[in-house]
């Protein structure tokens, strides 16, 4: 869990060095093209909403970082972040956030006016979502809606239309996001609640695991209906069969809520993705 030391403090302050958070933001992205385009997604959106996701998880890290700087030398997982450890000035983190966003707002001005009034939105969610930990226990549902973001996005993107099924999707990634989050914050438990930070661990309690079971049901529920409504077949399904096995061995990994199997519940979420956006896509080639 510790971070990788040798790699650059910048590419550390923005986590390029620890690209699971990377993955866990394409995914749902990709998701989101694929219903969007029925499956064949323009190779300008594909491109643009790549980089988009590098660019936007890096400054989302930048600026948690930013807000995190007088707490997090106090937890064991984050105190050789470089900003705690004295490798990047808070000033500077802050010029490298704006910077990004100012990166971000390259791209999306490279798709339609719809796709760039909601990314306006999206950029005050990200900057909005690491002080929510100061004042709610639900730091992880405004995680969830940051991250979820991308999904009317993509759907402005392609068809320049906010279509009400994508609410649908919307709505499964909040529940993911929050699920794999819980997992994440269960990590840090015992010193966030020593130093004041709150989280959906702290407040699930010993019902973590259980709520973190029924969020899941619910992503899965959510993305059986979404399948419904966008006429997908059987390899779609299949996909969130698998899906379903991958939470089931996070459930039976974290039992006993030891920190580094919380963790590898976390991590496990990169294949959770990935089996949803395999079974979606090769849905739609042999079911266009």
């Amino acid at each position: 869990m510790s971070s990788n030391s040798t790699a650059h403090p910048w590419l550390r302050l923005m986590r390029l060095d620890r690209p699971i958070g990377t993955y866990l933001l394409l995914w749902p992205t990709l998701w989101a093209l694929w219903f969007a385009s029925q499956g064949h997604p323009t190779f300008s959106n594909l491109l643009i909403f790549t980089l988009g996701v590098v660019v936007m998880r890096a400054a989302g890290c930048v600026i948690n970082d930013f807000a995190d700087r007088h707490v997090d030398g106090a937890v064991e997982r984050t105190k050789n972040r470089p900003i705690p450890a004295g490798e990047v000035s808070a000033k500077a983190a802050l010029q490298l956030f704006f910077g990004l966003l100012v990166v971000a707002l390259a791209l999306v001005l490279l798709t339609n006016q719809l796709t760039i009034i909601l990314a306006f939105g999206g950029a005050a969610v990200a900057s909005l979502y690491p002080f929510l930990k100061r004042i709610t226990h639900l730091p992880q549902l405004g995680l969830g809606v940051a991250w979820a973001w991308s999904t009317p996005m993509a759907f402005a993107a392609q068809t320049n239309s906010l279509p009400i099924e994508l609410w649908v999707v919307f709505g499964a990634v909040v529940f993911w996001t929050m699920a794999f989050d819980t997992y994440y914050a269960m990590v840090d438990r015992d010193d966030d609640l020593q130093i004041g930070v709150k989280s959906t661990a702290i407040l699930f309690g010993r019902y973590d695991l259980f709520i973190i079971a029924l969020l899941q049901i619910a992503v899965l529920s959510l993305l059986v209906v979404a399948g419904l409504l966008f006429g997908r077949g059987i390899i779609y399904f299949i996909g969130l069969a698998a899906a379903a096995g991958y939470f089931t061995h996070q459930y039976f990994i974290s039992r006993g809520r030891d920190r580094e199997a919380c963790f590898t519940a976390f991590l496990n979420n990169h294949r959770v993705g990935m089996v949803i956006f395999i079974g979606l896509a090769t849905d739609y080639l042999i079911y266009p």
